[in-house]
């Protein structure tokens, strides 16, 4: 296994993290029993950093890590999120003193623990100012119920408003190789602050896994089953939307060409591609079942050269598939809760 420092934290998380969104139903069906056994294996395979959120069916994903992690809560890091998914609250979102302090209490107690790692606030609230969000999120810390706190999803301007305030630990943001939109501001504000970076959509929601054909034909209840016609959501719209979907896939035809020569899967090469970028701390990918973590540790122990990245990004210039950063989400929408 592969571990970097995260930030100034004196967390050293594992190069992959396991994501648990998948868990919460949002991605059609998933064996429970399936994604203990996966939780099990990545603890023995050395991945120690584990990422859900109050979000994640509002409670389903921590309290199914929870009983997954078990005894093994504290060799772990968890890190969860709040802030949104509150049909009270516009646009679903509240990063309110009163919520932070309520939504603290429901993750400890979701996830069968005095304390979570990380405590990140899931996408900016323009609601409420940040000054009583980054005060609720230090008293939290006070308190002993985190160790260390950040935000998701915010833009460099309110990074920076934010850290005036009280210095952000860790941060987390989509980064893959369909999505680079973190590379102009993002990640070099988080290097020169020494913050800690956690990748999310490492396999830009299952572009990057190579399975997906032209006939895709997601379940009822997996949000990819709208290609990507969620409102305005230019992102999903981008990977999933009908105008874009079939040159995404002649790119990732293009891409299982390039990690052959490598002798690797796409989504190995997918994750060392998420995990090469200097910045990033630990590449989020969602397991579930064992195997899964097996073949996605086939990620580590080997780099991408120069020549490698410039192939790469010739694929991605030829179908004009990369989304950069004017791809931004308007504050004023409704938030997923990637």
């Amino acid at each position: 296994m592969e571990y970097r420092q995260f930030g100034q934290t004196d967390l050293r998380v594992s190069a992959l993290g396991f994501g648990c969104w998948e868990i919460a139903g949002t991605y059609g069906s998933i064996d429970e029993t399936q994604f203990a056994r996966a939780v099990r294996r990545a603890i023995d395979q050395g991945i120690n950093c584990f990422d859900t959120a109050e979000a994640y069916g509002m409670g389903v994903s921590e309290q199914a890590l929870g009983r997954a992690l078990g005894s093994s809560r504290n060799d772990v890091c968890v890190v969860t999120k709040v802030g949104v998914g509150y049909p009270d609250a516009p646009n679903r979102r509240d990063s309110s003193r009163r919520r932070l302090m309520a939504s603290i209490e429901t993750s400890l107690s979701n996830l069968g623990t005095d304390h979570v790692d990380v405590y990140l606030v899931h996408w900016p609230d323009i609601n409420t100012p940040f000054e009583e969000t980054m005060r609720a999120l230090d008293d939290i810390v006070r308190q002993g119920k985190a160790r260390y706190i950040g935000v998701s999803n915010f833009r460099l301007s309110q990074l920076e408003a934010c850290m005036r305030l009280r210095r952000i630990d860790v941060v987390q943001y989509g980064w893959n190789m369909f999505d680079r939109r973190m590379r102009a501001e993002i990640f070099p504000w988080c290097r020169a602050n020494a913050v800690g970076v956690m990748a999310y959509g490492s396999l830009a929601y299952g572009m990057l896994a190579g399975t997906f054909h032209a006939g895709m034909n997601f379940d009822e209840n997996d949000w990819r089953a709208n290609r990507g016609t969620l409102g305005s959501l230019n992102l999903f719209r981008t990977l999933f939307g009908p105008d874009h979907f079939p040159r995404n896939l002649a790119a990732v035809e293009d891409l299982k060409a390039i990690a052959a020569r490598h002798g690797r899967t796409l989504p190995q090469l997918a994750l060392r591609w998420t995990i090469s970028n200097p910045a990033i701390g630990t590449g989020l990918v969602g397991f579930r079942r064992p195997e899964e973590v097996d073949e996605n540790l086939g990620a580590l122990g080997w780099q991408l050269t120069a020549a490698d990245m410039a192939e790469i990004d010739a694929v991605f210039a030829r179908h004009n598939a990369v989304i950069e950063p004017d791809g931004w989400l308007e504050d004023d929408q409704p938030a997923i809760p990637a």
